[in-house]
């Protein structure tokens, strides 16, 4: 049987943690999901969910609040900077690698299975350390991404407390759990305008994972 490229048909491109890489560079670092999709459908019979404004019931999306907000669309494009310069550092480790692949496929037939078998090893334990750090930059960024949302609502906290003792709220409820009923006491807009007051920017830089949690 012929030389067949087991490493490198095992882990060619190893695009996995590349794709979450690329995914984390073109999307919104807050995305959120669709809301309340029910509020304005009509019912089989043919109303609509509203009702009376129910005191001291009150609702906010904090989805909302990080996707609209000066200071999150701020983390939004640091992220996206960080993630961009992520990719690229694995994009350039990648490429020389991708060379020598080629310059072996075509040296298939010209030169003996052993030393095919021996130039594959070793390629293929270099796409293994490209996967790695690969891996690490990526958890790099989520643990980046987490720190910005908790700093953002470290900041909005006060705001909330400010707006729902405003409005006299007995109850805070996440707006996305709501399927359908009156909002007439949604926060939502108000603590974006006063976190928007209180600031446009925070300090975001990328998490560097201590040296024990680094892949082998």
């Amino acid at each position: 049987m012929g030389f067949e490229f087991r490493s490198l048909l095992a882990m060619n491109f190893s695009r996995l943690s590349l794709v979450v890489l690329a995914t984390l560079v073109s999307g919104p670092a807050f995305a959120a999901a669709p809301e309340q999709p029910m509020l304005s459908a009509p019912s089989p019979a043919g109303t609509t969910l509203g009702g009376p404004a129910i005191p001291g019931v009150c609702y906010l999306s904090r989805d909302a609040v990080l996707t609209n907000s000066k200071v999150g669309l701020y983390a939004t494009e640091r992220l996206k900077q960080i993630t961009a310069a992520a990719q690229a550092e694995v994009t350039a480790d990648r490429k020389p690698v991708d060379a020598e692949i080629a310059t072996l496929r075509g040296q298939v037939g010209k030169i003996s299975e052993n030393q095919l078998r021996a130039r594959d090893k070793t390629l293929g334990e270099k796409l293994a350390a490209i996967k790695g750090k690969a891996d690490l930059r990526t958890r790099e960024i989520e643990q980046t991404r987490t720190k910005a949302i908790e700093g953002i609502f470290g900041e909005v906290q006060p705001v909330i407390v400010s707006v729902y003792t405003q409005h006299g709220c007995g109850i805070l409820l996440d707006r996305k759990m709501v399927l359908g009923g009156n909002l007439t006491n949604d926060l939502t807009a108000q603590v974006v305008a006063g976190l928007d007051a209180r600031l446009t920017t925070l300090p975001v830089e990328k998490v560097i994972l201590p040296e024990a949690v680094r892949p082998n």
